[in-house]
């Protein structure tokens, strides 16, 4: 039902100006780009037959370096004076939202507009009278799949989702200050640039780039899944103030990278191994 209703919750409480949302675009476009850059680097260097260790090395300090200097670029650039001037309002009182390309779809009207965009409001479903909420806090109504009338594949908008997601969970570590930022992004990349093995199965480039795709898409969903706020109180309840919630998905990367590094030096002395009794 969360899912379901998040396209008319996430509506912004305060106008947006362009720069901020080029800069919210800039940071979904980092993290797409840093997973692409280290799963075409990994599949790039397996295809070349480079040493192993070297590439690992080199793709987690280049890809750090590439992150640390687009963060810092954006986190100044947010602080010009055009990206904390008032937006032109989007509404007023009433504000009706809906899909243009169908007007037979579901719409939502904001009676106090987007000032208050979880508070009251109508929603109009096809072939169903018109329904009033009070807040969105307590939804309950069986609305259709969001946003209302979008063709956009499952697959593509669950993996857009999580790319925004993963962008965004980075830059609140860089503002939080450079250790935590530090420590998370050396993690994910970590365990991103341990992956290669992925990519060694098969003697066709083009099947290992789809094996590592694979890899990756669940390598997001987890991270993605391990930062919600019904995971994070879990992990806080299991750890017992052991150590800081906030470390504790980096750890899971970490170690989790470690395990993959170390299956994969086993297998390669157990191959050479073999190849020595031949």
């Amino acid at each position: 039902m969360g899912l379901r209703v998040q396209w008319a919750q996430n509506l912004p409480s305060k106008p947006e100006t362009t720069l901020t949302l080029l800069i919210a675009a800039a940071h979904w476009a980092l993290s797409l780009t840093i997973y692409s850059a280290i799963l075409l680097s990994l599949s790039y260097g397996a295809r070349k037959q480079y040493f192993a260790p070297m590439v690992v090395i080199s793709i987690i300090v280049l890809s750090l370096i590439f992150h640390f200097g687009i963060s810092s670029a954006l986190y100044q650039w947010k602080n010009v004076p055009s990206a904390v001037t008032t937006g032109k309002q989007i509404g007023e009182d009433g504000l009706i939202l809906s899909n243009n390309l169908n007007r037979n779809e579901t719409a939502v009207i904001l009676l106090r507009g987007p000032a208050e965009s979880l508070g009251p409001r109508v929603t109009a479903i096809p072939d169903r009278p018109l329904q009033f909420i009070e807040s969105t806090s307590n939804v309950n109504l069986d609305l259709p799949p969001i946003p209302f009338g979008d063709d956009t594949p499952w697959f593509l908008e669950s993996v857009s989702i999580d790319i925004k997601l993963s962008g965004t969970q980075i830059h609140r570590r860089f503002i939080e200050g450079y250790q935590p930022y530090f420590i998370y992004a050396c993690a994910l990349i970590f365990l991103l640039s341990s992956l290669g093995f992925a990519i060694k199965f098969s003697v066709w480039p083009l099947a290992d780039l789809f094996l590592g795709i694979l890899a990756f898409r669940g390598i997001l969903a987890v991270e993605t899944f391990l930062n919600t706020p019904e995971m994070q109180e879990i992990i806080g309840s299991f750890l017992n103030n052991k150590i800081p919630v906030s470390m504790a998905v980096p750890a899971v990367f970490f170690s989790f990278g470690l395990l993959v590094n170390i299956y994969a030096i086993l297998v390669y002395v157990i191959r050479r191994r073999k190849s020595d009794d031949y």
